[in-house]
């Protein structure tokens, strides 16, 4: 979980920067941390909050919801690269 957190605190909000680091460089280091705490926090919130799905349930989702809408973003790109191309 912390790993992921870091991950996404320097892919999502900008890892080290915030307000004032260009004058106290050691304010990075606590924006850092304060970031993955933040989503620490809401990492364990949504395990805790949220149902776990079955595996059939999960299966049934990606085969009937999630293939179909793959398929469609496939053909929906394709169509406007082609028409933009022409």
């Amino acid at each position: 979980m912390f790993t992921v957190s870091m991950l996404a605190t320097t892919l999502f909000l900008g890892g080290w920067q915030g307000p004032g680091v260009s004058v106290f460089p050691w304010l990075g280091v606590v924006y850092f941390l304060l970031k993955v705490t933040f989503f620490l926090f809401l990492y364990i919130w949504l395990r805790g909050t949220l149902p776990r799905f079955r595996f059939d349930q999960l299966m049934n989702f990606g085969w009937k919801f999630l293939l179909p809408v793959a398929i469609l973003n496939v053909i929906l790109t394709a169509t406007i690269l082609f028409l933009r191309l022409r």
